[in-house]
C-alpha cells in the first residue's frame, strides 16, 4: 500500500500509464506461471494453445483406447450400452473440438504474425481472451464427468434425439454450453487473424508474397468467421428445447428433424476443411525446404485452397443422403462432391511435383508431411466413393465411414501438425528434436495408425455398424477388431513417444547448454530471420520483403545459368538485436477474469440462475477492467513511438516524429 501511495505521489508526467488512466495495477511478471496467465503475447498463446490441446489429446486417445478395449472381443462387457455412448459422443467431440481444431489455432497464433513480419497480432489482449474461452468451454465439456455423466448423442447430436425425452442427464447441457463457450474463441480468434493479415503484413509483403500456411490460415479464418455462428444458432435452438422447454426441434408439435441435421451439417462440412487446411500449408511450407527448390505452382496451390473454401458450402448434405432429403437434392450434392475433389487434387499433385527432382532430405518433418500425402490421398479416394450415393447408402452407417474420416483427419490434419512440430519446435523453443527419436515415432505412428484403422474398411464392407457397443460372434468382426485395438494401443504409444522425445530432447540441451542454430533446415519463410527462440519483439526492426521466401532469397542468389549461390550465411542474414525502444502490448488478467465468467454463466444456466448472475457479474467486471487497461506495457522501459505497425495493432497513443519517420525510413531502406 506504501508503494502505491508513493506512485500516486509523484507527478502525473513521471507515473506509469495505467495511473494517468486511474487504474493501478502491480507490475506483471515476465517470468514464471504468472507471465503465462497474464500474457498477450502470440507466441505465448500459441504454445499454451498446443499444449492444452495435447492435455486433450490424452483425454480423447484414452477414451478411443476405452472403444476399442470394450471392442476387443463379441459380448464384451467392459462398458456398458450407456458407458459407451458417452465415450464414443465425448472422444468424437474431444478430438475434432478440442484437438484437431485448437492445435491448428495453435500454429496459426504463434507463427502467422511471424510469417507476415508482424510483432503481434491485431488485438493481442482479445487473442487472449479466445484462448481463455477455449480452454474454458474445453474444462466445462469434460467436467460434465464429474456432474452426471457426459454427453451420450454422439458428436454429431441430432435431434430429437439428444431432446430431454432421450436423454434426461445433463451431460448433453454440458456438452452444448461448453461448445458454445469454444465457439466463443473460434468467432473472436477469426476475426483477429483475419485483421492481422489484411492490415499488419510487412512492407512489399503482398498477399501473393504470404507463405501458403499463413495463406490456408486466412482460409480458415473466413471458413471459421462464417461456419460457427450456423452451428450457434443451432446450439442455442437447443439450449432452449432442453431448459426452456422451447419447441425448436420437437417432432410432436411439429418441428422438423431435419432442421438440426442442415444447420449442424452446413457448419460441419466446412468444418472438415477448417481442420485440414492448416496442415495443408504446413506441408507446403515443409515440402520445399527439404526438396531444396520452391514449391511448384504456388499460385496454383493457393487458388485451389480459396476454391476449397468457397467449394466447401456447397457439400453438406452429402452427410444426408439416407435422410430422405429428395432425389434431386441428392444428385445435385454428389456431384458438387465429386467437384470439390478437384482443388484437392491439384494439391496433391502440386506437393508430389515439388519433390520430383528435387534434392530430397528424408528428415522427420519431411518424412511426416509425405506420410500425410499417402494418408490422406487414400481417406479422399475412400471419400470419392461417398459421393456416389448408392454406394453411400450402404456405407453411410458402417465401419467404412469411420475408417474414411480417420484417414482424413488424423492420416492428414494430425500428421501434418506433428510434422509441423519437429519443424517449427526449434523455433519455438530453441531446441531441435532428437532426429533419431523422431524417424522412430514416425513409423511407430504410421504403423500403429494404418493398423488401427486400416481394417475398418474391411469392417465395413463386411456390414459391422458405427455406433454399436457390442456385437455377436459368427459375423467375421472379431479377427478385424482385434487389429483394430492392437494398433490402437500402437497408435497411442506413439504419442506418448512424441511426449517422450520432447522431454528427452529439452533436457538434454538444457544439460550438456546445446545451442540451436538459428536456421537448422535451411528455411525459406520470414519467420526464420528472427532468432531462435523468437525473442519477445520478434522483429527489430520490421524487414522489408521482396519476393516469396524472401528469407531464402537473402541468402541464395540465382547465377544467370540457373544455378544458386549462397550469397550469406544464416547468421548473417538472421536479426540480432535487443529490442530497444519496441512498443509492446500491455500483459492483462482481465481476458482470463472476463472469459472465467462465461462457464460460471453457463453452469448457472443448467443448475441456479443465481449463479448465472454470479458469471454475467464477473464477466461486466472483467470487460471493464479491460476497457480502463493501459494499452502499453508499464514495464517494457520504451519510448512512445515505434517502427510503422511495432505495437502490434494500433493500442498505443503517440506519433513519430518527422525525425524519428526519417530515420526509420533510412533503417527500413537498409534492411530492405
Amino acid at each position: 500500500m506504501a508503494d502505491d501511495t508513493a506512485m500516486l505521489a509523484l507527478p502525473a508526467a513521471e507515473r506509469p500509464r495505467d495511473l494517468a488512466l486511474g487504474v493501478f495495477t502491480r507490475p506483471r511478471s515476465k517470468t514464471g506461471w504468472r507471465s503465462w496467465v497474464n500474457t498477450v503475447d502470440h507466441k505465448k498463446i500459441g504454445i499454451m494453445y498446443g499444449v492444452s490441446a495435447l492435455v486433450f489429446l490424452l483425454i480423447g486417445g484414452f477414451e478411443a483406447l476405452l472403444i476399442r478395449a470394450q471392442l476387443w472381443s463379441p459380448r464384451n462387457s467392459l462398458l456398458s450400452a450407456d458407458q459407451y455412448n458417452q465415450v464414443y459422443t465425448m472422444h468424437g467431440t474431444t478430438m475434432v473440438f478440442l484437438v484437431v481444431m485448437p492445435i491448428g489455432a495453435a500454429f496459426a497464433n504463434y507463427l502467422m504474425p511471424l510469417q507476415i513480419g508482424a510483432r503481434d497480432v491485431a488485438f493481442p489482449r482479445l487473442n487472449a481472451f479466445s484462448f481463455w474461452c477455449f480452454l474454458g468451454g474445453g474444462i466445462f465439456l469434460n467436467s460434465s464427468w464429474l456432474l452426471g455423466g457426459g454427453a451420450d448423442g454422439g458428436w454429431f447430436m441430432y435431434a430429437p434425439n439428444s431432446g430431454v425425452i432421450y436423454s434426461p442427464s445433463h451431460g448433453i447441457d454440458f456438452w452444448n454450453l461448453g461448445l458454445i463457450i469454444a465457439g466463443i474463441a473460434s468467432l473472436v480468434g477469426s476475426v483477429n487473424l483475419i485483421t492481422t493479415v489484411i492490415n499488419m503484413r510487412a512492407p512489399g509483403m503482398s498477399l501473393m508474397k504470404m507463405p501458403i500456411f499463413t495463406w490456408m490460415t486466412l482460409v480458415t479464418q473466413f471458413l471459421l468467421l462464417f461456419a460457427v455462428p450456423v452451428i450457434t444458432v443451432a446450439q442455442f435452438l437447443l439450449m432452449f428445447d432442453r431448459l426452456f422447454n422451447a419447441n425448436f426441434f420437437n417432432v410432436a408439435q411439429g418441428a422438423n428433424p431435419l432442421l438440426w441435421q442442415h444447420l449442424f451439417w452446413i457448419f460441419g462440412h466446412p468444418e472438415v476443411y477448417l481442420m485440414i487446411l492448416p496442415a495443408f500449408g504446413i506441408v507446403s511450407d515443409i515440402l520445399p525446404v527439404f526438396s531444396r527448390k520452391p514449391i511448384f505452382g504456388y499460385t496454383f496451390i493457393v487458388f485451389s485452397g480459396v476454391a476449397i473454401g468457397f467449394m466447401g458450402w456447397g457439400v453438406w448434405a452429402h452427410h444426408m443422403f439416407v435422410s430422405g432429403i429428395g432425389p434431386v437434392s441428392v444428385m445435385v450434392f454428389s456431384l458438387t462432391t465429386m467437384f470439390i475433389a478437384v482443388p484437392t487434387g491439384v494439391k496433391i499433385l502440386n506437393w508430389t511435383a515439388t519433390m520430383v527432382g528435387g534434392k530430397l532430405k528424408f528428415d522427420t518433418p519431411m518424412l511426416f508431411s509425405i506420410g500425410l500425402i499417402t494418408m490422406f490421398t487414400i481417406g479422399g479416394l475412400s471419400g470419392v466413393s461417398h459421393s456416389i450415393a448408392p454406394a453411400d447408402t450402404q456405407q453411410t452407417d458402417t465401419y467404412y465411414i469411420v475408417a474414411h474420416f480417420h484417414y482424413v483427419l488424423f492420416g492428414g490434419a494430425f500428421f501434418g501438425f506433428v510434422g509441423g512440430l519437429y519443424f517449427w519446435f526449434p523455433k519455438a523453443f530453441g531446441v531441435l528434436l532428437n532426429e533419431t527419436l523422431g524417424k522412430f515415432n514416425f513409423w511407430f505412428m504410421l504403423i500403429g495408425f494404418n493398423l488401427t484403422f486400416g481394417p475398418m474398411h474391411i469392417l465395413g464392407m463386411q456390414g459391422m455398424s458405427r455406433r454399436i457397443y457390442t456385437y455377436d460372434e459368427g459375423f467375421g468382426f472379431t479377427f478385424w477388431n482385434r487389429l483394430a485395438t492392437v494398433g490402437a494401443f500402437t497408435l497411442g504409444s506413439s504419442i506418448l513417444f512424441l511426449i517422450f522425445n520432447i522431454i528427452y530432447s529439452v533436457r538434454r540441451a538444457k544439460k550438456l547448454g546445446l545451442e540451436c542454430p538459428n536456421d537448422p533446415w535451411d528455411a525459406r519463410t520470414l519467420e526464420w530471420i528472427a532468432p531462435n527462440p523468437t525473442p519477445e519483439w520478434n522483429f527489430d526492426p520490421i524487414p522489408t520483403v521482396t519476393r516469396v521466401d524472401d528469407f531464402w532469397y537473402r541468402k541464395y542468389e540465382e547465377t544467370a545459368d540457373h544455378r544458386l549461390v549462397r550469397v550469406a550465411t544464416a547468421d548473417e542474414v538472421v536479426q540480432h538485436s535487443n529490442g530497444a525502444g519496441v512498443h509492446l502490448p500491455s500483459p492483462s488478467y482481465w481476458p482470463l477474469i472476463t472469459a472465467f465468467g462465461i462457464p460460471i454463466l453457463c453452469y448457472g444456466l443448467i443448475f441456479t440462475l443465481w449463479l448465472a448472475l454470479v458469471g454475467g457479474l464477473l464477466i461486466v467486471a472483467g470487460l471493464y477492467g479491460w476497457a480502463l487497461e493501459p494499452p502499453d506495457d508499464p514495464d517494457a522501459g520504451h519510448d512512445h513511438h515505434d517502427d510503422h505497425h511495432g505495437d502490434a495493432g494500433g493500442e498505443h497513443a503517440g506519433e513519430p516524429t518527422e525525425a524519428e519517420a526519417g530515420s526509420e525510413a533510412k533503417e527500413m531502406e537498409t534492411v530492405g
